[in-house]
């Protein structure tokens, strides 16, 4: 075989990283771009006969947007959205039909639910009601949803470290444990002290944040120990660039094209950010399946962990060998 020129080598890196591109734009972007309600769950509150005429009105004018359920008044309505079960109702009233919402649920939601319930009004603004709103330092939630890359990111980081530089099992297991506990309460308390945009209890949500590391940084270092160094790329591309791009944290996962919205939950960064944002503004409400997604991923990494072999045998190796050269050396002497 022959040895291609640094020419031709060079046509082949640019043609990689090209078509590397052509692939993550659209998956970064995509989703961005097509931000829309699908099967939504909203809820419509009030007496029996005009509910079921405005919840056929809803899905006729909405196709596939929204998932209807109705209720019997404005507060079982509250308690849906509270408990996340809906992210918002209309609740008809003598004085006409008002929107309830929860930003904390996703500002991104709040504001299509506003633009699609204003032709429902008979000419007149619709009043809105802010259930559950974001945190007052950050009512917009950028400050939420951007919080989350640079924990993705120092999470895969940490699981590489781990791999290539810590070389026993044991070892493994006490840096990944460590920088879970690390990272949970560092991160807490950045965004609740520090930056303030992060309400609720601290240790609750450093928990959180740290399963949500150790998710990340357990599943890289484990396929690591399993498949080497392309296991290391491959939950890169998994947990990282994917798991990113569909995670849903700056929206909600019923506002990107499905099925990529829900299988984005399934993979840490989504379910982190949904386990957080229940955890922090409701009560836990609606993070029972997320807290399981980021267990099981953890679990799994560290069981990776202890079972790979990659990464230790020369480390066992190395040891040996220098003890061997330290008893000959002895001898010699």
């Amino acid at each position: 075989m022959h040895k291609p020129t640094p020419v031709t080598l060079g046509v082949l890196i640019a043609i990689v990283v090209v078509a590397i591109q052509a692939l993550l734009v659209p998956l970064f972007a995509g989703p961005a771009a097509n931000l829309a309600p699908r099967d939504l769950p909203i809820a419509v509150a009030g007496p029996p006969p005009a509910t079921t005429q405005l919840a056929a009105q809803l899905r006729a004018g909405h196709p596939g947007a929204f998932e209807v359920q109705t209720v019997a008044d404005a507060a079982a309505a509250d308690e849906a959205i509270k408990t996340r079960e809906v992210y918002g109702a209309i609740v008809l009233t003598p004085a006409g039909p008002e929107l309830h919402v929860a930003s904390a649920a996703g500002p991104a939601v709040s504001t299509l639910l506003t633009q699609a319930a204003a032709g429902l009004g008979n000419g007149q603004p619709m009043a809105v009601r802010d259930v559950v709103a974001m945190d007052p330092d950050d009512p917009r939630g950028t400050g939420f949803g951007a919080a989350f890359l640079p924990l993705a990111i120092t999470a895969m980081l940490a699981g590489m470290l781990i791999f290539l530089l810590v070389r026993t099992r044991g070892a493994r297991l006490a840096a990944l444990g460590t920088f879970a506990v690390l990272a949970g309460l560092g991160g807490a308390a950045v965004q609740q002290y520090w930056l303030g945009i992060l309400p609720s209890d601290y240790l609750t949500n450093a928990g959180v944040i740290g399963l949500a590391a150790l998710a990340i940084a357990g599943t890289i270092t484990g396929l690591g120990a399993v498949f080497d160094r392309a296991g290391l790329a491959l939950g890169a591309i998994v947990v990282f660039l994917v798991g990113n791009a569909l995670s849903g944290v700056a929206s909600a996962p019923e506002l990107l094209p499905q099925p990529w919205g829900e299988f984005g939950q399934w993979l840490p960064i989504g379910a982190g950010g949904t386990l957080l944002r229940s955890a922090a503004y409701f009560d836990g409400h609606g993070g029972l399946v997320a807290a399981g997604v980021l267990s099981a991923y953890a679990l799994v990494g560290l069981i990776l962990v202890v079972t790979g072999r990659r990464g230790t045998a020369s480390a066992t190796a190395r040891t040996a060998s220098a003890e061997t050269g330290e008893r000959e050396h002895a001898l010699a002497r």
